[in-house]
């Protein structure tokens, strides 16, 4: 119980803006238990305007006039339960996470969303519940990448396998595999390169990885996990659909969810890529990054 407050807290915290800009507005209107046409195109306005994405919003739209309709006079419970729902569409891995040793995460995105800063957050996380944890440097070409990981690695605690700057990726994959093997790592996670300037390099250079993980360790990478920044909107959909085609995604994280007003990307992420949200970046401590929690996240926003 203590843990679920806590995430609830942080999410409320890092999803203020949103809230600012569009749940009060959306309350005030619905607080009347009546609504005009223009209110509810005006509530559309709102819904859209948060990159709820059209489907989604047409979705709780019809669930607030059912309530309006119906005399029920709490909608924003109501409301919070059509957003969870709606939330759980998508299927997790749950309890299939980690289930190998060691279970091997690809991070993927592009350069700029906060990648290796999640990459961080998660070692911190893993290693305060136990497990050993190494890191693979394998975004070779970007200046500086190198040395941001160790940094998290040395904050989080996690040893950190790594080339010289401009190496070959898969060979940083490759010997990381083999370490994490033979020291018996329960996690490895493994950072890449996100230069989408040269698709083509790019899909292949990851595809390249797979294939020497999956040769190391069977069934590598276990877990594949795209970061996207919650600011990007509609070409977050399009960076998806890139590296999906390139390795398969089978999560996503939503980082720099705190320093936006379109919390609803959330939704229209889960409703057009049919990709679930894993975890939610909601501020820059080591312990905003949550796993995410459709009923707590419907709970911040309309609660």
């Amino acid at each position: 119980m203590d843990e679920r407050r806590g995430l609830l807290s942080h999410l409320k915290r890092g999803l203020s803006r949103t809230r600012e800009a569009w749940v009060n507005r959306l309350g005030a209107i619905l607080a009347e238990n009546s609504a005009s046409d223009d209110d509810w195109d005006a509530l559309e306005e709102v819904l859209l305007g948060a990159d709820f994405g059209v489907e989604a919003a047409q979705r709780l739209l019809e669930t607030a006039r059912g309530a309006i309709r119906d005399g029920n006079s709490d909608c924003s419970a109501v409301l919070t339960q059509a957003l969870a729902t709606l939330l759980k569409e998508r299927q997790v891995l749950g309890s299939r996470r980690y289930s190998v040793s060691p279970w091997v995460i690809m991070v993927v995105g592009v350069n700029g969303v906060g990648k290796t800063t999640t990459i961080g957050k998660l070692a911190h996380q893993l290693r305060q519940s136990g497990k050993k944890v190494l890191l693979g440097a394998a975004d070779t070409f970007r200046a500086g990448a190198i040395e941001q990981l160790e940094i998290w690695g040395e904050r989080s605690g996690a040893e950190v396998i790594k080339h010289s700057p401009g190496q070959d990726p898969s060979g940083v994959v490759f010997d990381a595999a083999q370490v994490a093997q033979t020291r018996r790592a329960d996690v490895l996670i493994i950072d890449t390169a996100g230069r989408l300037h040269n698709k083509v390099n790019l899909i292949e250079e990851l595809k390249k990885m797979r294939r020497v993980l999956s040769g190391v360790l069977d069934g590598a990478p276990h877990e594949t996990l795209l970061v996207l920044d919650a600011n990007t909107g509609q070409n977050g959909v399009a960076q998806a659909g890139i590296f999906r085609e390139a390795v398969g995604v089978d999560g996503i994280v939503l980082t720099k969810l705190d320093g936006t007003a379109k919390g609803g990307v959330v939704v229209r992420i889960q409703q057009e890529l049919l990709i679930p949200v894993e975890y939610v970046g909601v501020g820059e401590g080591l312990d905003d990054l949550q796993p995410f929690d459709p009923d707590a996240f419907a709970q911040a926003l309309f609660g």
